[in-house]
């Protein structure tokens, strides 16, 4: 059973991680030859003060 686990910043829609969900399930059908039922998606948020680019956080990153 694959296990996907996906870390992204914080701030996407509900919708958007759905339509991630399904896609990454998707590919992974095709590319592993699985049902879909195998496979399992998990997706983390991070809040932006907490995800460091260069020594800095994305939140003072972005300013």
């Amino acid at each position: 059973m694959p296990i996907i686990q996906i870390q992204i910043l914080e701030g996407r829609t509900d919708e958007n991680i759905k339509n991630l969900i399904a896609n990454v399930t998707e590919t992974t059908v095709n590319t592993l030859d699985v049902n879909p039922e195998q496979v399992r998606v998990i997706v983390s948020t991070v809040p932006r003060k907490y995800w460091g680019v260069g020594g800095t956080t994305k939140d003072t990153h972005d300013q």
